[in-house]
C-alpha cells in the first residue's frame, strides 16, 4: 500500500515555471514506475512523464518533451515534475501515479492543480 501526496500547483503566467512534488508514503519497490498525467475537464488523464525508481530511467509524452523534466530522490521517496515554457493549454489537475510501466498507474495522488494564464 503506498500513499502519493502531491504539492507545487498554482497559478503562473505564460513562460513561467512550475516544480511539482509527489511524497510517497509506504515502500516503492524497484518494479515501480513513477508517472506524471494531467487531466483538464471532460478529458481523459493524459500521460506526460515517467521514471523508473530502480535505474531512473525516463519517459516523457510528445507535449512533455523538451519542457518538463521528471527526477526522483530515493531518500525522500519523492518523484518531481519540473515544468519550464509554460503554455495555458499546459493548464489542468496534476497526478502522481504509481504502475509497473510508463504511462499506467494503480495508485493515485489526490491531484494538484495548475493555472497557466496568457
Amino acid at each position: 500500500q503506498v500513499t502519493l501526496v502531491e504539492s507545487g500547483g498554482g497559478s503562473v503566467q505564460a513562460g513561467g515555471s512550475l516544480r511539482l512534488s509527489c511524497a510517497a508514503s509506504g515502500r516503492l519497490y524497484s518494479s515501480a514506475v513513477m508517472g506524471w498525467f494531467r487531466q483538464v475537464p471532460g478529458k481523459e488523464r493524459d500521460f506526460l512523464a515517467a521514471i523508473r525508481w530502480s535505474n531512473g530511467r525516463t519517459y516523457y509524452s510528445d507535449s512533455a518533451k523538451g519542457r518538463f523534466t521528471i527526477s526522483k530522490d530515493n531518500a525522500e521517496n519523492t518523484v518531481y515534475l519540473q515544468m519550464n515554457s509554460l503554455k495555458p493549454e499546459d493548464t489542468g489537475v496534476y497526478y502522481c501515479g504509481r504502475g509497473l510501466s510508463p504511462g499506467e498507474a494503480n495508485s493515485w495522488g489526490q491531484g494538484t492543480q495548475v493555472t497557466v494564464s496568457s
